[in-house]
């Protein structure tokens, strides 16, 4: 009974931190004007440890700015170069765990590049090959195209994109 008290307990002081400090229930990721996503505070938290992750990875900033209050502003140049080398590195990469660890980050990033109206760079076939493969499993994941990749990331995209209010 004590510990059911505690959690109702917490519960009760939550609610009370959001209705006495206004705390938002989401947060926006704008570029200028344009709202592109405006995900629940649990999922922006989420995606911004990961942005954090890969952006450490690619040795690249994701030009997704600091969250202020309840907002962040992307710059569209620094962003375009992310998605650009966020997309080659896991092109390049053939481990199925990595892949599968990717997968959602990668599409949540091109639905915000697609709102964007920024066209990312789709590396050509045979990429993979000539720049080497980083992160190989052994032994390797079953062989398949790089356009059958392409399209499958595409429609995870796409789908993806249904659940992601603007």
């Amino acid at each position: 009974m004590e510990d059911w008290l505690t959690v109702m307990s917490c519960a009760r002081d939550a609610g009370r931190y959001d209705q006495q400090r206004g705390a938002a229930l989401s947060q926006y990721y704008d570029m200028g004007d344009l709202t592109l996503w405006n995900p629940s505070n649990g999922v922006s938290r989420l995606f911004m440890s990961q942005v954090s992750v890969y952006q450490a990875e690619l040795g690249l900033p994701s030009g997704i700015g600091p969250m202020r209050g309840d907002e962040c502003q992307i710059d569209p140049l620094v962003f375009k170069a992310f998605v650009d080398a966020l997309l080659a590195w896991r092109q390049r990469t053939s481990h199925a765990v990595m892949a599968a660890l990717s997968e959602g980050f990668v599409a949540t990033v091109l639905v915000l590049a697609e709102r964007a109206g920024i066209e990312v760079k789709r590396q050509p076939a045979g990429f993979a090959e000539a720049g080497g493969l980083k992160g190989i499993q052994v032994p390797t994941a079953p062989d398949s195209s790089e356009g059958a990749w392409a399209a499958a990331l595409q429609q995870k995209s796409r789908d993806l994109g249904r659940f992601m209010a603007a």
